[in-house]
Parts: C-alpha cells; sequence; structure tokens
C-alpha cells in the first residue's frame, strides 16, 4: 500500500520520439533518477509520470534541522515524515533540478514540455474529515478544524483560515456596533432640525445645478436631507472613534491568538532561511547560498515606476469624475421625469457601478501575466520564497488599494470643494461645471459609492469567484477525451493501473500557483479597508462584511478541496507581510475617518454655528433647538446678473433676483466670510485633536494587550530551562562514566 503512494505528479504532452520536447522531458527525468527518485509513468491522453522522493532526503532534512515535525509524527512510525514536509521537500528539490542544458522545471513548462506538476489529493483520513465537517454548508457556524487543515495543507493555509476565522468573529461586535448606530440614526430621520429646515424651505430658490438647468427649490430634496442626516450625526463620530479601537484591539487580539498556535505547533523559533539552505544542501551539495543584494539603481527604477503607476491611476480617477459630470448634465436635459428630476443622484449610482466594472477589470489586467508586480523590480533580490512574497504583496497591494479607493477619495475629500462658484464654475474642458454637493452635506453620496461597491464585489464577484472554477471543472472532465489503452510493448497492464483514474482526476481539477494563497489575502486586506478605512460613512460595512466572511471560509474551503488542485504545503509562523498591512490600514482608517467627519460630514459646520452663531450662543436659556437657523446661515447669496452668459435656463420667473448656493461668502464682491475661516480652523483642530486621540487610545490599547500571551512566553522559558537542564545531566552522566 505504501509503495503505491507518490509525492508528485508531472504531466507531459505525448512528444513525437526524438523531438526536442521529447529529449528535455528525458533529461529532467534523468537528472531525477540520479538523485535517487522512484519514477512511474502512466500514458493516457497524456502522459503522467509518478514522483517518489527516497527516504534519505527526507533523513537528511529531519538530521539538519533536528526533526521539527515531531509533533505531527505518527506514534507507531516516530521516523515518518508528515505528507505536507514531504510535498514540500519534494516540490522545492523539483524546482530546483537543473538539466545539463541549464534549465529547471519553471523553463520546461514555460516550453511546454511539461503542462502541469502538482501534489495529489489523496483518499485519506484528514480530507474524508475536511470535506464533511469543514467544506460544506452545514458547518458554516462551526468552530473551523485548524490542525486538521494544518495536516492537510500546511502552516500557512491554516494560519490563514485561524486568521479568518478570529477576523470574523471579531466582525460580529464591529456589525452590531455599526447597526446600533444606523438606528440611532434612524430615530433623527424625522426629528433632526436641520432636515426639518430644508424640509420647510419653500421659498428658498437654489441656484441651477447644471448649465441651462432651471432653478429649484430646496424643499424638493426634503427625502434626500432627512437620508443624510440619517448617516450624519453625532453617534457617527463615536462609531468612527470605536471602529479606530476595535481595529487595535483586534490586532492585538490576533498576535496573542498567533502566538498561542504557532507555539503549539512547536513553531514559534522557526527560521525560514534555515529551512530553504538545508534544503538546498540536500538538493544540491555543493550549492553556495546566495548572498543578500541591494541595488540603489534598482530603488530608483521601483520610484519611478511606482509614481507612473500612480498617475495612470490618478488619471483612472479622472475618468471617472468627467463620467459623473458629462452624465448629470446629461440626465438632468433628459425628457425622463425620473432621470430629470434625480439626475445627481443616478450620476452617483451609475459612477459606482462604472468604478466597480473598472475595478472588476484593473484586477483582471493586473493579475495576467503579473501585471505591473512583474514591471517592478525589487531593490532587492529577495533569497526566500517569503521576501519574494512580501515584495509581491507590497507592489500588488498599493496598485489595488488605489484602485479601490481612488473615486471614494474624490468623493469624500474634492467633492463640491474644487467647483468654484456661481459665475465663475470651474469646467471641464471648458465645458462641463464640476459637481456640487447637496445643502446638507455630500457623505450620501459616500455612502451610496461604498455601498454598491461592497454589494457588487460580494456578491457578483463571490459568485464568479467560486462558480466560474467550478464550470471550468465541469467543462474540463466533459471535454476529458475517452481513456486510451497502451499499445506499447510490457505496458498493457498500465490500463487498469488504480493509479490512472487518481492521476487524472487530479488533472482535471484547476491549476493553483505559488501565489493562490495571496488572492484570498488579498481579497480580505481590501475588505478590511472598506470596513475600517470609510466606516464613518457607511456604518453597514462591517455587516456586510461579518455575513460575506461567514460564506467566504466555506466557499474558499469547498474550492480548495473539491475544485482546485492541491497546495503545495508551505511551513509558516505568522500571516507574513500582511500583518504590516493591517497596521497601515489601521493607521490609515484614524486618517480616514477623522478627515470624513472633519471635511465630509457636516458635523463640524454645524457645531461651530450651535455655539458661535446661533441665538444658544448669545443667549443662556432658549426652548429652541441650537442649530435653528442654520441652513440659512449655510447659503450663500448669488445675484442673477452676475450668471456667466449662456448658463441661465431659458425661461426662469422675472421676479427670480437672486440664488443660494451653499458655501460661505459675501454677498458683495463673493469673497469668504469670516464664518469660512472658523468653520475651516475648527475643521483642522478637531482633526488633529481626532487623530491624536484615536492613535493615543490606539497605543495605550497595544501597550495593556500584551502581543504573547503569559502561558507561551512561560512554556517558552520551561522549555528552555529543560534543554538546559538535560544538557546539563547528560554532560554531567558522562563525566561520571
Amino acid at each position: 500500500q505504501n509503495e503505491e503512494k507518490w509525492d508528485f505528479v508531472l504531466v507531459s504532452d505525448i512528444h513525437e520520439m526524438g523531438s526536442e520536447k521529447e529529449i528535455k522531458r528525458k533529461k529532467f527525468l534523468d537528472e531525477l533518477g540520479k538523485k535517487g527518485f522512484t519514477i512511474k509513468k502512466i500514458e493516457d491522453t497524456k502522459l503522467f509520470y509518478g514522483v517518489r522522493a527516497p527516504q534519505h532526503v527526507f533523513r537528511k532534512y529531519q538530521c539538519l534541522l533536528g526533526n521539527p515535525d515531531r509533533r505531527l509524527q505518527s506514534q507507531n512510525s516516530p521516523q515518518d515524515v508528515p505528507v505536507t514536509t514531504r510535498i514540500r521537500i519534494v516540490n522545492f528539490i523539483l524546482q530546483n533540478t537543473v538539466t545539463a542544458d541549464f534549465e529547471k522545471l519553471q523553463d520546461l513548462m514555460k516550453q511546454k514540455v511539461f503542462k502541469a506538476a502538482f501534489p495529489l489529493h489523496e483518499k485519506e483520513e484528514v480530507r474524508e474529515f475536511l470535506e464533511q465537517k469543514w467544506a460544506c454548508w452545514s458547518s458554516v457556524f462551526r468552530q473551523q478544524p485548524i490542525e486538521m487543515i494544518r495536516c492537510y495543507f500546511g502552516e500557512k493555509v491554516a494560519l490563514y483560515f485561524a486568521w479568518l476565522g478570529w477576523y470574523t468573529c471579531l466582525l460580529g461586535v464591529a456589525a452590531l456596533a455599526g447597526v446600533v448606530t444606523f438606528v440611532a440614526g434612524i430615530t433623527l430621520f424625522n426629528s433632526s432640525q436641520v432636515s426639518r429646515e430644508i424640509c420647510e424651505a419653500n421659498n428658498t430658490i437654489m441656484c441651477p445645478l447644471c448649465d441651462k438647468c432651471p432653478f429649484w427649490v430646496l424643499s424638493d430634496t426634503c427625502t434626500y436631507a432627512k437620508v443624510t442626516h440619517m448617516i450624519d450625526n453625532e453617534a457617527t463620530v463615536v462609531f468612527a472613534m470605536f471602529m479606530a479601537i476595535w481595529a487595535t484591539v483586534f490586532l492585538e487580539l490576533w498576535k496573542r491568538k498567533r502566538a498561542t498556535v504557532v507555539t503549539d505547533w512547536d513553531l514559534y523559533g522557526w527560521d525560514e532561511e534555515e529551512e530553504e539552505l538545508a534544503m538546498q544542501l540536500i538538493n544540491n551539495l555543493q550549492h553556495d547560498p546566495r548572498p543578500y543584494q541591494h541595488s540603489y539603481f534598482r530603488s530608483t527604477i521601483v520610484l519611478l515606476l511606482v509614481f507612473l503607476m500612480i498617475v495612470v491611476l490618478i488619471g483612472i480617477a479622472h475618468a471617472l469624475v468627467i463620467y459623473r459630470v458629462i452624465a448629470t448634465a446629461l440626465f438632468s436635459k433628459s425628457s425622463l421625469e425620473l432621470l430629470h428630476e434625480h439626475a445627481d443622484t443616478v450620476a452617483v449610482v451609475t459612477g459606482a457601478v462604472l468604478h466597480y466594472l473598472t475595478i472588476v477589470i484593473m484586477t483582471k489586467v493586473m493579475s495576467h501575466a503579473g501585471g505591473p508586480a512583474a514591471l517592478l523590480p525589487s531593490p532587492e533580490k529577495p533569497r526566500t520564497f517569503s521576501q519574494r512574497e512580501n515584495n509581491f504583496t507590497v507592489k500588488i497591494f498599493t496598485f489595488q488599494f488605489l484602485i479601490n479607493f481612488s473615486s471614494l477619495i474624490y468623493i469624500a475629500f474634492f467633492l463640491g470643494r474644487i467647483n468654484g462658484r456661481p459665475g465663475h464654475y470651474v469646467r471641464i474642458a471648458g465645458r462641463w461645471r464640476l459637481e456640487e454637493c447637496h445643502p446638507s452635506g455630500c457623505i450620501t453620496d459616500l455612502f451610496i459609492q461604498m455601498a454598491i461597491i461592497m454589494l457588487l464585489k460580494q456578491t457578483i464577484s463571490n459568485v464568479m469567484e467560486y462558480f466560474i472554477p467550478w464550470i471550468r471543472h465541469k467543462l474540463r472532465r466533459k471535454h476529458s477525451p475517452p481513456k486510451k489503452r497502451s499499445v506499447m510493448l510490457g505496458e498493457e497492464e498500465e490500463a487498469e493501473d488504480p493509479c490512472r483514474r487518481q492521476w487524472l482526476s487530479n488533472y482535471e481539477l484547476n491549476e493553483v500557483n505559488t501565489f493562490s494563497l495571496f488572492n484570498e489575502f488579498l481579497e480580505m486586506m481590501i475588505q478590511y479597508s472598506f470596513t475600517t478605512i470609510f466606516v464613518a460613512a457607511f456604518p453597514f460595512a462591517p455587516l456586510l462584511a461579518f455575513l460575506n466572511n461567514l460564506l467566504e471560509i466555506h466557499m474558499d474551503a469547498k474550492k480548495m478541496m473539491r475544485l482546485h488542485r492541491r497546495m503545495v504545503p508551505r511551513k509558516a509562523k505568522d500571516i507574513g507581510i500582511w500583518l504590516q498591512v493591517l497596521e497601515a490600514i489601521g493607521i490609515l482608517a484614524v486618517i480616514g475617518n477623522g478627515l470624513v467627519i472633519a471635511i465630509t460630514s457636516d458635523f463640524i459646520p454645524v457645531q461651530v454655528y450651535k455655539y458661535m452663531y446661533s441665538h444658544c450662543a448669545r443667549e443662556n436659556h432658549t426652548s429652541l433647538d441650537c442649530s435653528t437657523g442654520y441652513i440659512n446661515h449655510s447659503l450663500s447669496v448669488f445675484h442673477i446678473r452676475n450668471f456667466e452668459p449662456d448658463t441661465l435656463p431659458e425661461f426662469y420667473g422675472e421676479d427670480i433676483k437672486e440664488c443660494r448656493y451653499r458655501d460661505y461668502r459675501n454677498a458683495d464682491d463673493y469673497t469668504y466670510t469670516v464664518q469660512f475661516w472658523h468653520i475651516f480652523a475648527a475643521r483642522l483642530a478637531f482633526l488633529i485633536l481626532f487623530e491624536h486621540v484615536a492613535l493615543c487610545v490606539k497605543l495605550i490599547a497595544a501597550w495593556y494587550i500584551p502581543d504573547v500571551p503569559q502561558k507561551v512566553k512561560n512554556h517558552l522559558l520551561h522549555r528552555k530551562y529543560s534543554d538546559l537542564h538535560k544538557e546539563l545531566s547528560m554532560m554531567e552522566y558522562s563525566t561520571e562514566v
């Protein structure tokens, strides 16, 4: 039974005898044979080569590294190496075996000498348990079998699912806080003084929203104002502060969780570089370790290419802005009443959908042939797999972050602030006016944009993420040619070989690559960014992320177990550079939410009005709400005669001499009023105060919650003591003898 277990399978097309590809394939297999590998050939629609490494390879590994997998070994056969370790070592040797032509397996696969190389999904007890108890919808609310996942997929995959489970668990707390914040906003739907003033402003004539568009009455946007103040209120400020603290607590608790897990796995002191050096020596005793290298020239090239990449992404963001501007102008002139009356909102919604499509397209472009990361050299030539992955992660995450957030940053911080004023509008190509904010603020636009992108990403994208591999797998099985019996002399018995069906069914599964797990992490990091950075504008973000992740865990499990070939197990003691990414997102979340409340929200202007300009500032006791009169105070007056030529509607009432617009300007020369500078100073002061308080709380939380539990520290201390005590006892015993 043991003889029929194979570490790896290589797949090749059936090439003509004597052809260049057939010769190269034979040279590579001969090199493996020289290293003592057992190779089994099965001919079907393709050529399959089962590869099994000799036992001395694994004995060398145990000798060099002091048997690092002793906790995973069977009690019945302690000399056996775990399957995950066998696969990892064999994969390393396969990838680093060099032919006489100085070609490696990767080069041969590019030349189509080999079609695929993969470890097998085998019929073993661990796999059956995972399929029945983990990769099924009935286990959505069960605790994940992390130890079993580790035994089958290795530590790196197990840590991903441990992190994802922990993140989802704590998202439940954030989701509850978001729902409470939204419910608190609903109570203000009809009671907000600011929105009530807008609804009662039947005589307030507003300036046209586009050229040739009609004047409009402020009370026409009553519902929009109520929705805005349902999102934009005092509870939002508290929720933003809570999420800044939540992000820190989540990270600190994960560090503790991770320390406990890797200690249980006996990996706390594991060194990836040492293991890779050991495997290089096992593969080739004459191998010289690659030294560390750094190039300032390459660093300069990286900076220039990153700058170019950012310019391209800013260009894409500008294209989305131009679309919204043109769409608003066209919808305003539409004959359809719905488009005509809600031109701004329709432009925001369609712009959000277009932004989502841009994200999907640019992600596909990026993933094709390595995307822009392939164009960005690394200033340091990475020595280990983790270093290569870290360099790749930084480049791709930066690119993805800018794609996803470029439009949101414009809406949050620039929309309605760079558009000019009546009579002196900023125009695109000298023709189309930039958009304006609603008199009650721009936060609803940000809410709509985030809601649409998150909903589309977590419905359409997730459905495609699961069903495209499922459909591809079904099509590969359907179009697989009928089995071909070997007619070569001495190979007739292979037609009934039990390995044939297993190898073929594994080959028909979807291909996995080195960075398959990277894509899963990247998806979660972008989601985490949406959940924390602009959460002040969209309190439902944690709830949507929580519901998504309940399904994501089991969709990923089903893909890995049933739709994809088995991943090469990777050893790891943490989630790598993703932890630094999470910490960076946590800092951006403090800055982003502070800016949203200070700039996007109307929270600061309302507070300035209450305490400096309202009747409450002049009278000690009053029965009126302190924000009474805020809307009238926040709208400036513009004289119709000062409009730019050919921009007014053809027909408007002769009695309209002036209109109102959202800004703080004098009615005579349109310069900024003193109130504008008061609000500007208050925004800046709040931003500095909010960010310093939030960052201080984050630092206090990070100090208060130790990264490593005392239990783990004491365990490591006891182990060191036991090892030293044992060595000293052995030395004294040998001295006595």
